[in-house]
């Protein structure tokens, strides 16, 4: 991403985000920062009481409100559609893709400090924006990357209950076993246990989620090692930024991985609180259990083939792609293949979402970084010919609400060219940069004291006998 394009939509930004933060009634979500106070917790401090008040206030003057209706389909189809959260971090638009505190994925790109001029967002400035609803200076970045450096300290304990699995386990139970291992850590916990006013659970949860998103990289870096490089584990480079030093500790030092890396840690930290992994981590901490059990949760849910793991077939249904008609395979060739993987009952990986109805734009970044980076990478050029060929053939097929990529589509043909070629490790990427989103988001429901997640659910034999009486 060039340097000066960005220079006066910043400006423009800049100006957009100042009269939105003074439309709030003082309350300073979306404010460029000054360089004076680089501590992050101290910034939640002076948000959460506004924060409190605004949210008391909402429900004394709205709590009445109607958001909509629910009928039988939704009940029966997974809850699509219900309004039935809150999610302060990011909110998800059909038509336009994510939104990380009002921001989209290409104005993150342009506001956020990065590490080298013209470069992918640094995901920790991801973070303070996700925790704040601030956009932070390269000084608060910078101290937070040191912050989060100096929590990264993970225990041996930890390392030996993972090399009690079989090497051959799947990456994701690996590291999700890595991170209830460091659940004994949990400050939360401690708290809880030693009598803890209700309006302080937010300051040990913050110490757990720092602590958790900082010791993240290195347990799943040990888990990629163990597996795939005969356990020669690589020591952290202190001078680096998370990302980097995660992409490191994997065992790739080339510039353009460490910019990748930072790319897709900031894209995939957060997609609102409706989807499996983050409903999850919220459902359980909504029943006091820390960030660690919590997250522990999340990650299983991201494992499931119809969330995270949908990254991990996507590679291999490509390269499946490449040994059936060969590296050369034309758009007819193409065309075939899709409706042979589509006429087994199988679904094309990488396609569709659950809420987006146009291309992902997390999908879209991707793509401008392989046009930037690899242009004639092999596997990049049969992504885009799949973007040429599988929305209509999913739109001819007229089963399918979106036809278009998602982000899935693209993330492992770029880490592949690269060298991280490990499909089955994928996912665990994606669990690494998710602990931002679910970690702020936890922050903010102890600090907010949101209730217990308890919804009502009804037999096949309720929802008859009240449809037959509603008709009646």
């Amino acid at each position: 991403m060039a340097f000066f394009r960005g220079l006066t939509a910043v400006s423009r930004l800049r100006s957009r985000l100042a009269q939105e933060a003074s439309t709030l009634g003082g309350v300073r979500w979306l404010q460029m920062q000054s360089a004076s106070d680089l501590d992050l917790k101290s910034q939640l401090q002076e948000l959460i009481p506004e924060q409190q008040d605004r949210l008391k206030k909402l429900k004394s003057e709205h709590g009445k409100v109607q958001l909509g209706n629910i009928n039988v389909d939704m009940v029966l189809g997974g809850m699509r559609g219900m309004i039935g959260m809150l999610w302060e971090t990011s909110l998800l638009d059909p038509e336009e893709g994510i939104r990380f505190r009002g921001l989209s994925i290409p104005e993150c790109q342009e506001v956020l400090p990065t590490a080298v001029k013209g470069g992918e967002p640094l995901p920790e400035g991801l973070l303070w924006l996700l925790l704040t609803g601030k956009v932070p200076t390269k000084e608060q970045v910078d101290a937070l990357s040191k912050e989060l450096l100096a929590r990264s300290s993970v225990p041996a304990h930890v390392y030996k209950a993972i090399d009690a699995l079989p090497v051959t386990a799947h990456p994701m139970t690996q590291f999700t076993t890595g991170v209830m291992a460091l659940q004994v850590e949990s400050e939360f916990q401690k708290a809880y246990d030693k009598g803890l006013p209700k309006t302080k659970f937010w300051e040990p949860t913050y110490e757990d989620v720092l602590n958790l998103i900082a010791r993240l990289p290195p347990v799943a870096s040990y888990v990629y090692r163990r597996i795939f490089k005969d356990g020669k584990s690589i020591e952290a480079d202190n001078s680096l930024d998370y990302a980097a030093n995660f992409s490191h500790m994997l065992g790739f030092d080339d510039p353009k991985m460490l910019e990748l890396m930072r790319l897709y840690i900031t894209i995939h930290t957060d997609h609102e609180g409706g989807n499996v992994s983050a409903h999850a981590g919220h459902l359980v901490g909504s029943a006091l259990s820390d960030p660690y059990l919590s997250f522990a949760a999340a990650l299983n849910g991201l494992a499931g083939p119809l969330h995270g793991l949908a990254n991990q077939e996507v590679l291999l249904w490509i390269k499946s792609v490449i040994e059936e008609t060969g590296s050369d395979v034309t758009t007819d060739q193409l065309k075939d293949y899709v409706w042979k993987t589509l006429k087994s009952g199988k679904v094309v990986p990488g396609f569709g979402h659950g809420v987006l109805r146009k291309t992902d734009p997390r999908y879209s970044c991707q793509r401008e970084f392989a046009l930037k980076h690899l242009p004639e990478d092999p596997l990049f050029q049969l992504v885009s010919k799949l973007y040429e060929v599988v929305p209509p053939i999913l739109t001819e097929l007229g089963k399918v609400k979106n036809p278009w990529p998602n982000v899935d589509a693209h993330s492992g043909v770029l880490l592949n060219h690269f060298g991280l070629s490990e499909a089955r490790y994928y996912t665990v990427l994606f669990g690494v940069s998710r602990s931002m989103g679910i970690g702020s988001q936890l922050i903010w429901d102890r600090a907010l004291g949101l209730p217990l997640e308890r919804p009502k659910s009804v037999t096949m034999e309720w929802l008859e006998n009240y449809c037959k009486n509603k008709a009646a």
